[in-house]
């Protein structure tokens, strides 16, 4: 799959793309509070569009470790106006949706086709995934053990990288039987792994391929990155600079990062790279 159509709009992913992450929230673990005010984020989302994101990933509730759950009706008051003014101003702009509630599906399926980016892959609200099938949208398949609230307490695999690989095959079967035909994956990089689970994914995110989807790397300022180095999310940008050079030697064909720039040059840098 090489292209996606998003409500008519097409994403061609022949080319590794970055998604800019737009959190409003006032908890997520990098950004937490900087773009809740609505100038703020179109600000920002317009400095990422400048940048060369070509998807803007928004989020309104927090799936950090031990995370709040936060209510629907509160998702959709941060984000409906937000993407009501995004739509507006910049209309060619594909659009990501970070949600897993069908109510929150239907209230902004209303005003922008968008990109579902599902952390629960289905498993928080019976008939989402339906929903989405409805809508025609594309989807976001991701892999967490557990939940935002209990995924890092002691997580355990017999082979982290079989495992994560067996749950998304089974996962995009399911997802495609429903009747949503485009389908990205993403191995959940932080999402119920230790840093060494993470390492092993990232070291042979390659196997992936073997399912059929682009694969999305989740990778940037995470905690894999700021605690190897002994640093913080703030001091972090060269490493996941670093990991982002890995994940497009492994195929992947979304950047999802917070620095839009400097993805948006390591994949210039790799393309050149993998044309001589």
């Amino acid at each position: 799959m090489n292209s996606l159509n998003i409500g008519g709009q097409y994403l061609d992913l022949s080319q590794a793309v970055v998604m800019g992450i737009l959190n409003i929230t006032d908890d997520s673990f990098y950004d937490g509070g900087r773009y809740i005010e609505i100038e703020k984020s179109l600000s920002h989302v317009q400095s990422m569009v400048a940048e060369g994101a070509q998807i803007i990933d928004i989020g309104a509730a927090s799936s950090r470790p031990n995370a709040p759950v936060i209510d629907p009706a509160i998702e959709i008051k941060r984000l409906q106006p937000v993407v009501q003014e995004i739509r507006k101003q910049f209309p060619d702009i594909v659009l990501s949706i970070d949600t897993f509630h069908t109510s929150v599906l239907d209230v902004l399926s209303r005003e922008s086709a968008f990109i579902v980016n599902d952390i629960t892959c289905g498993a928080a609200d019976d008939g989402f995934q339906e929903a989405v099938a409805s809508l025609g949208f594309p989807y976001v398949a991701m892999h967490m053990k557990g939940t935002p609230q209990t995924m890092q307490d002691n997580p355990e695999y017999a082979d982290v990288v079989l495992n994560v690989l067996d749950y998304l095959i089974t996962q995009v079967r399911s997802i495609r039987a429903k009747g949503i035909n485009q389908v990205m994956i993403d191995p959940g990089f932080g999402f119920g792994k230790s840093i060494e689970h993470n390492y092993a994914l990232l070291k042979h995110m390659d196997i992936f391929q073997l399912i059929g989807c682009p694969i999305l790397a989740g990778l940037s300022r995470k905690s894999m990155i700021y605690k190897v180095l002994k640093g913080t999310a703030q001091e972090s940008i060269n490493g996941t600079t670093a990991l982002h050079m890995m994940a497009l030697s492994k195929g992947a064909k979304v950047l999802r990062a917070h620095d839009v720039k400097a993805a948006v040059e390591t994949i210039t840098l790799w393309q050149q790279l993998d044309d001589n």
